[in-house]
């Protein structure tokens, strides 16, 4: 018999194993993103002090799109988040995609982040 493949425990697997060589010191964050069905996040992480420096997500209040699950939604959240690290001073941080594959939302968050002046 075949075992039915899980794709959430595929996928913190690969979490695990990317998080081996991704950390985030105070210098340089950890950007980490979480992809839900409805839902985009994303946090800048210091690691080194385990705290949280910036959050956003699709439910935030600043947030004004209507649907959380799509592109348009994925690269507003991710200008969203620059903009909350650059103005607590945070520049430069280490992209950590949570596992999932560099394509379609989790791409153009990174890539609304980028053009709102995060380096990574």
């Amino acid at each position: 018999m075949f075992k039915k493949v899980d794709r959430k425990e595929a996928r913190q697997k690969r979490h695990l194993r990317v998080r081996k060589k991704v950390f985030g010191t105070a210098e340089r964050p950890r950007l980490a993103i979480f992809r839900s069905d409805k839902n985009i996040y994303a946090q800048v992480i210091d690691d080194v002090n385990r705290v949280t420096l910036v959050a956003a997500s699709s439910l935030d209040k600043e947030f004004e799109g209507k649907v959380g699950s799509n592109k348009e939604a994925a690269k507003t959240v991710g200008a969203l988040v620059a903009k909350k690290a650059l103005a607590k001073g945070i520049e430069d941080v280490v992209f950590d995609r949570g596992g999932y594959v560099y394509h379609g939302r989790v791409k153009e968050l990174a890539e609304g982040a980028r053009e709102a002046g995060l380096k990574f």
